[in-house]
């Protein structure tokens, strides 16, 4: 079987082609700068067939709808291309970002699907390009089976004492204002990956898992269910993020909008797009701020010490909320290759039975890897994150059932 996961951004579509015999990647690709002038197509095709086979086109995209055109047209074209048509995709996956309280698990795309994933856009407005992706491969695929999974899928077995505001109660029940958290497809993907290495089933583990990136989320994993995690109503909250605050005061709001007479759109984007790291020292890459910190940028060494603090206390909270717990895990781009971050994270955490190995810590190495030393009560696990064969997984399993 071949699925083809779509990942539709606002102005961007990002496409993975996966053989599900050996969860290979026939071709990954991502398109760029939708509606806008001048976009981009690029595609990597398998590295089995062409080493380092790379195409890269500039050309005007007017909408996702052409720019599903333009993927089917690299993936099938006969100089990339790494199907001979449309009939080699058995089924496409789609990431949502946005399931509200509709989905608790992946579900086959019928017109009533799209039609309650549209009635969800108000709680992730940004994120209605999802639909238009899903649309428009209905559009492209017809008769092929499209399956959405949500980013929000693992958080729904939070009790309400972790999902509930303590806000008055017909916010909820007029407009769903709760605590939905993010990246559940990652923290999904690696808890089954922890399992595995661990020698548990999914059921057995109870673990702390931090997706840390540009966007950054914890959760809390009691017997493989989500109890709780970081991010809430939108992926404003929590942990502070590249260029996102994390949590603030809300009384933030009213004093910004008094004495810098902001709007309160204003303010929002002040925190979605110019905070986090970002905000601090002026630059949202990790990488960057590392570069900066060993230059003696004072303000670079204060975003990474405030980016680990809350790291940090994070994994204390979680660490009660569990009573146990088998691993903490870390995952994307800062948590599986940052080992400054992780060794921050983790300092002085030697009572709560976190006990880090320094040199496992700073050794690379490919695929899931113990990073605590062997006495350490709690293992210390970094694990790649593959959102995109998760998707494909999910895809199989309700396709096949």
């Amino acid at each position: 079987m071949n699925i083809l996961v779509i990942n539709s951004g606002s102005s961007s579509l990002k496409y993975q082609l996966i053989d599900m015999a050996d969860d290979r990647v026939m071709a990954s690709g991502l398109i760029e700068r939708i509606g806008e002038e001048m976009g981009s197509i690029t595609q990597k095709s398998n590295p089995d067939k062409w080493p380092d086979a790379k195409s890269v086109e500039h050309l005007p995209i007017a909408n996702h709808r052409e720019a599903m055109g333009l993927m089917v047209a690299k993936l099938t074209g006969e100089e990339w291309g790494v199907i001979d048509s449309l009939c080699d995709i058995d089924a496409v996956g789609h990431r949502v970002v946005q399931g509200g309280e509709s989905f608790s698990a992946p579900v086959l795309v019928d017109a009533d699907v799209v039609e309650t994933i549209r009635d969800n856009i108000p709680l992730a407005p940004l994120h209605a390009a999802n639909l238009v992706g899903i649309e428009a491969a209905l559009e492209l695929f017809p008769g092929t089976p499209n399956v959405t999974v949500f980013d929000t899928e693992f958080h729904q077995t939070m009790p309400p004492k972790a999902f509930m505001y303590p806000v008055p109660t017909d916010l909820y029940e007029d407009l769903k204002i709760r605590k939905y958290g993010f990246h559940g497809t990652s923290h999904k993907y690696v808890t089954k990956e922890a399992a595995a290495f661990l020698g548990k089933s999914v059921d057995e583990v109870d673990l702390i898992t931090a997706h840390l990136g540009n966007g950054c989320s914890m959760a809390a994993v009691k017997n493989g269910r989500c109890v709780d995690t970081t991010m809430g109503l939108t992926p404003l909250a929590g942990l502070m993020m590249g260029t996102r605050s994390g949590d603030v005061d809300p009384a933030l709001f009213p004093f910004i909008v008094k004495h810098r007479n902001m709007s309160v759109l204003e303010v929002d984007t002040m925190l979605n797009k110019q905070s986090g790291l970002l905000g601090i020292s002026g630059l949202n890459d990790m990488r960057d701020v590392h570069a900066a910190r060993e230059k003696g940028n004072e303000k670079a060494q204060l975003a990474f010490e405030m980016f680990a603090y809350r790291v940090k206390a994070q994994i204390g909270s979680y660490l009660a909320v569990l009573g146990r717990a088998d691993a903490v895990v870390f995952t994307a781009g800062i948590g599986e290759n940052d080992a400054f971050v992780r060794a921050a994270a983790c300092e002085g955490l030697e009572g709560l039975g976190i006990r880090l190995s320094p040199e496992r810590n700073e050794t690379r190495a490919p695929g899931v890897r113990r990073i605590s030393t062997d006495d350490s009560p709690v293992d210390m696990l970094v694990i790649p994150t593959n959102e995109e064969l998760e998707i494909a997984h999910a895809t199989k399993a309700l396709v096949d059932g």
